[in-house]
């Protein structure tokens, strides 16, 4: 039989937010791998997995999750990675991989899909989807992500200040993902779009040191790396204007 890489979503970080198909890809798996950081602490697709598998069944592989800088150094934990779940591969016939938010979006699982089907012939992988952040974020805060024939555009703040400039003079909501370092060139972004007022971000959603806040009370300050951001546009048209 053909080794299974199977991409698990594991929501932001609220263990009850995964989801059952996510809790027994998890439970079936023969190893769950979590990625963590090479200063070895433990991550939110850790603590998650961790409320529903026994800790023998986890394995630790370091990516260099956040580095976009050094792309040699980057590429060498990929190659590392990938070589660590080819080895688990042969050694069992399914590896889960979990991974915070879903595995298609923004995730690190799409560079260890890649690197794997090289190297293991006829490796089948399947993913599992999750809970996005922004989905988290608009049922915490209230905020509606769509109305009607509103578009929904996703930015990520590191492709660069001019992408979500040009997503805020867009129509429909905008959601910022990764701006934490960059919170206020996003705040003033807002303000010159007009979004400000009804915009709101968050982080650490469904955890202990949870923050959630009016985007008007960005003072500039460093963020957490992970928060989001959702801007609404307008609606004045009253109950089913946007249709």
């Amino acid at each position: 039989m053909s080794s299974r890489l199977i991409g698990v979503g594991v929501g932001p970080g609220d263990p009850e937010l995964v989801t059952v198909k996510g809790v027994n890809a998890l439970r079936a798996a023969d190893v769950v791998v979590v990625p963590v950081m090479d200063t070895g602490e433990r991550g939110r697709a850790e603590a998650t997995v961790l409320h529903y598998v026994e800790a023998a069944k986890v394995v630790r592989v370091v990516f260099a999750l956040n580095e976009r800088t050094d792309r040699a150094r980057r590429e060498a934990a990929w190659d590392a990675a990938g070589a660590r779940v080819t080895g688990l591969l042969r050694e069992h016939g399914c590896v889960a991989f979990a991974t915070i938010g879903d595995p298609n979006v923004y995730s690190t699982f799409t560079y260890l899909a890649q690197t794997v089907a090289g190297l293991v012939p006829g490796v089948v992988v399947e993913t599992v989807p999750g809970i996005t952040a922004m989905q988290d974020l608009a049922a915490r805060s209230g905020a509606v992500l769509t109305e009607g024939t509103e578009p929904l555009t996703l930015v990520p703040v590191t492709a660069g200040e001019s992408a979500l400039k040009e997503a805020l003079a867009g129509p429909g909501t905008v959601v910022a993902y990764k701006f934490g370092r960059r919170a206020g060139e996003v705040a003033e972004a807002l303000r010159e779009s007009g979004r400000l007022e009804d915009a709101v971000w968050g982080s650490a959603l469904g955890l202990p040191e949870e923050s959630i806040r009016p985007a008007a009370e960005l003072d500039g300050a460093t963020l957490p790396y992970l928060s989001t951001l959702i801007a609404p546009p307008r609606r004045d048209g009253g109950r089913g204007g946007k249709l």
